[in-house]
């Protein structure tokens, strides 16, 4: 069964860049997977931050399209997060997922593979 392991948070100061990784073990290949990104601080609901498919199409949300940018490396298994010019509410716990197939929505209940999560702290 597939694994996620998500790399690369930690804390940094507001309007710093961080990039998160997540690679993919125990799997041939992640090539037929939808590959997504959620996020969830404390007292609120895991939300989707964004997803890329299989034919390298991607989701962002209104909220976030200017500040991100997600990719993904078949080769490696691995899909990255970018994010740029970071806020005080971007603190949250980082999850990978991965569902079989093309992305379809981003209910976290469509995914059925998940990582444990990474934490990312923004400082104001």
């Amino acid at each position: 069964q597939m694994r996620l392991v998500e790399s690369g948070g930690g804390s940094v100061p507001a309007g710093a860049s961080l990039t998160l990784s997540c690679t993919a073990t125990n799997a041939d290949s992640i090539v037929n997977y939808c590959m997504a990104w959620f996020r969830q601080a404390p007292g609120k609901e895991r939300e989707a931050v964004s997803t890329i498919s299989t034919d390298g199409s991607v989701f962002y949300p209104i909220s976030l399209k200017d500040r991100i940018f997600i990719s993904r490396d078949n080769g490696k298994k691995s899909v990255y997060l970018q994010m740029n010019k970071m806020k005080s509410q971007d603190t949250a716990q980082y999850f990978c997922a991965a569902a079989y197939g093309r992305c379809h929505g981003v209910k976290a209940s469509e995914f059925n593979y998940w990582g444990q999560g990474t934490q990312v702290t923004v400082s104001s």
